[in-house]
């Protein structure tokens, strides 16, 4: 039996410990009616791994859960096929760096990105959860120290349907102490006049807040710097995902003409989908999803980032596990200015963990617990629980 750490007299943790990782659980939960918008706060890839002797770290993939879910459930197919449970069973939970690379190898057949890596990120999550909790210590400790104590936050929501509606929601948000609002997605992308038409009605709601502009990956190069031209006047803090994920060409082109910053990278899964990026110097703002990137990639990417002159920001639109994790990784950022905080108003986002991490004041403050530092509601999770395996 492990002999925990409890922090008493001694400084030092054991020398050795016995655990092993028991159970790898997936478990999708989804609200009752799953609206047609660009919002994956309505559903969550929750994972949990135990140890066999009961101690539990949590995680979340922001992904199709079902697809995530069989990837993890996945039997053993060959040593470079094998789905992420079989790959992980009986092994040290500690060894975070070991166990990633692990994963990446034994699943060469159908990983190395995109999905495949949100579902080993969903478990090096709850990984460093769980190495937090056996040293009661927070994950940004352990990720080599907090820098900030909290940080700025934005107000992360949906366009309205035109500059009318999305001037009224500016208002509301700044009402309710936000000092930056993003407003992303549809319906830009339709008409150059609409495009311009939400974006005005954006400032003029906002008023001197920080504004920042998504356009949800809609526009071609040359169109895009049109759109960063005229923007420009309304002042905008960046401008995110004017262009495909996959053209970094068109982002290395326009960055170097645009009047605004540009940002991007939520789409991006693992070290190996950032390097292009970092690589042509291709971002002013690199926006890295802890539910698609894990915290040992993240930590990586964030080193890389920081080497380049550039700046980091975190994506998050899902629960409380991935906004706890966010503010564990982006508080030991360098130059961490600004944090994504979604104000869906979403069961999933509101309600899945017995805290509530949402800013106040325009601000959000890191969590200072074990591991995560949050509790997950059981009663929620059983109520909107759709679909589970791994016990």
């Amino acid at each position: 039996m492990v002999e925990y750490w409890s922090g008493g007299q001694s400084n030092t943790p054991p020398l050795q410990h016995f655990m092993k990782i028991g159970q790898i659980i997936c478990q999708i939960l989804r609200v009752g009616s799953v609206q047609r918008k660009t919002a994956s706060c309505q559903d969550v890839a929750l994972v949990r791994v135990r140890t066999d002797d009961g101690l539990e770290g949590i995680g979340e993939a922001d992904a199709s859960p079902e697809v995530v879910k069989a990837i993890i459930d996945a039997p053993f197919s060959h040593n470079i096929a094998c789905g992420l449970r079989e790959i992980l069973m009986g092994d040290d939970p500690l060894e975070t760096q070991r166990l990633w690379q692990k994963m990446y190898r034994s699943t060469m057949y159908f990983g190395r990105s995109s999905v495949t890596i949100t579902a080993m990120s969903a478990i090096d999550m709850a990984l460093w959860d769980l190495k937090g909790k056996y040293f009661q210590q927070p994950i940004h400790r352990l990720l080599g120290g907090k820098q900030h104590e909290r940080v700025k936050a934005y107000a992360s929501i949906l366009f309205g349907r035109d500059g009318k509606q999305t001037r009224e929601m500016g208002q509301h948000w700044v009402r309710a102490g936000y000092h930056a609002v993003k407003f992303g997605w549809e319906p830009m992308g339709r008409s150059e006049a609409l495009d311009l038409e939400l974006v005005r009605g954006a400032r003029e709601g906002v008023g001197d807040a920080t504004l920042l502009i998504d356009a949800g990956c809609v526009w071609d190069a040359r169109t895009a710097l049109r759109r960063a031209q005229a923007f420009a006047d309304s002042k905008i803090e960046w401008l995110e995902e004017p262009l495909r994920p996959s053209d970094v060409e068109g982002y290395v082109w326009l960055r170097d003409r645009s009047p605004v910053p540009i940002a991007a990278g939520e789409e991006e899964c693992g070290r190996e989908s950032f390097r292009p990026l970092i690589d042509r110097h291709a971002l002013d703002v690199y926006q890295v999803d802890l539910s698609r990137n894990g915290f040992t990639d993240a930590a990586y990417i964030r080193d890389r980032v920081e080497e380049v002159g550039a700046r980091l920001c975190n994506h998050c639109y899902t629960s409380p596990i991935t906004v706890a994790a966010c503010l564990h990784w982006l508080s030991t950022c360098r130059d961490a200015f600004i944090f994504e905080d979604c104000v869906e108003d979403s069961p999933m986002r509101n309600e899945l963990a017995r805290e509530r991490l949402q800013a106040k004041d325009g601000w959000i403050t890191v969590p200072d617990g074990p591991g995560l530092g949050i509790t997950l509601n059981e009663e929620f999770i059983k109520h909107y629980s759709v679909a589970e395996s791994g016990r």
